[in-house]
């Protein structure tokens, strides 16, 4: 059957449930309701350097596959870092932004970016990635934290970046969190018991809530929180509200508050997403200072919900190392480029090879710091 690739600068335009037929809907992030609603309510905008154009993939009437895109004239959100490429390319004498984006704003998290049945279908997607970079004068085409099973769709031209993230996982089996500090070594164990010992005794108590679950003043007191935190490191905010609300109305059962409460009046909270098997923690921030909150509300409380719940990883966001102290171990995360000037991407494919054997050398030597007395 004849294919027909098609653009469409707002995913309103495509049916939710042609969508999200495409995955497995383990992955909160990439469903029709999450992206969607990133457009609707607000948080993306020309302005800031978004400006969507999710590519489809047309068999007839019936949508085969999809990537979530988008028109980039900066580097803001992305978290997979291509600033010295930017500067470089312009000494070049060549302008890098626009660029083209395939990825989900905001969010460093590992999931399926290729949404297809098929692996033909795959690479018909990535096949028209290249083309729409050359056809419209972008520099180069990005797709960031996508799955390893993504890699075979990938053709030779595109070159291939690694990160290093920390993520706690449960493949031991562990039931209760005295199961997961059994697993450490007695330094790691007895940290950990006095960071959570120095919290409950400051009183401070946590109340866990859904979206479905959360109240109108649960969501406003939650994004007050996430609101303080960007003040606090002087970045501008691109979540608003009306998307936490949206969140809550459409994925109630996706989104998870953790409210740290203290003499009745919340101090701190965390909010996160459930996938199929994984807790994603995406924001934070507190009214107060106390000994351990922060890894009490963006660590303790959500290792504890994912054993509970029967969940097996905890994905609690980018970077910071001291996460290795308390159970979330270095994992690669992926992502790659197709640059459109042959030149330039034959300079930037020796680049990334030295950088990725850089950071598996990294990787390697966090993998000494364990917590845990062996491989869990």
């Amino acid at each position: 059957m004849q294919q027909s690739v098609r653009l469409f600068e707002s995913l309103c335009s495509v049916p939710a449930q042609a969508w999200d037929a495409l995955h497995d809907g383990r992955n909160p992030f990439v469903t029709h309701a999450f992206l969607s609603g990133l457009e609707e309510h607000g948080c993306l905008r020309d302005d800031w350097g978004w400006s969507p154009q999710h590519l489809t993939l047309w068999e007839g009437g019936e949508l085969v596959a999809a990537a979530p895109g988008y028109v980039k004239t900066n580097s803001h959100g992305e978290f997979v870092f291509d600033h010295a490429w930017a500067r470089a390319y312009e000494r070049y004498g060549r302008a890098y932004f626009p660029k083209f984006l395939c990825a989900v704003p905001y969010s460093p998290v590992t999931g399926p970016r290729l949404l297809a049945r098929r692996m033909e279908h795959s690479r018909a997607l990535l096949n028209a990635m290249s083309d729409l970079t050359r056809t419209a004068g972008l520099s180069s085409a990005h797709v960031n934290f996508h799955t390893e099973g993504e890699e075979p769709a990938f053709p030779a031209g595109w070159l291939r970046r690694l990160d290093v993230q920390y993520h706690w996982r449960n493949d031991a089996g562990w039931t209760t969190f005295e199961e997961f500090l059994g697993a450490m070594d007695h330094k790691h164990r007895k940290n950990i018991r006095q960071e959570r010992t120095k919290v409950a005794r400051a009183g401070v108590t946590f109340r866990i809530v859904h979206g479905d679950e959360a109240s109108e003043d649960d969501l406003a007191t939650m994004f007050g929180f996430y609101l303080q935190t960007f003040a606090e490191y002087g970045n501008s905010p691109a979540l608003t509200l009306e998307f936490i609300r949206h969140l809550a109305r459409e994925m109630p059962r996706s989104l998870v508050v953790f409210l740290a409460e203290q003499d009745g009046a919340a101090i701190a909270g965390a909010l996160c997403l459930r996938g199929g098997e994984t807790l994603y923690g995406r924001y934070w921030g507190a009214a107060t200072q106390l000994p351990g909150l922060h890894f009490e509300a963006c660590y303790y409380q959500g290792i504890d919900y994912c054993l509970r719940e029967g969940l097996r990883g905890f994905e609690p966001g980018a970077q910071g190392q001291h996460k290795i102290a308390r159970g979330f171990l270095p994992t690669f995360v992926r992502s790659r480029h197709f640059i459109a000037d042959p030149v330039f991407a034959e300079a930037l494919g020796r680049w990334c090879t030295e950088e990725a054997e850089s950071v598996r050398g990294y990787a390697a030597l966090l993998e000494t710091h364990s917590p845990f007395r062996s491989p869990p």
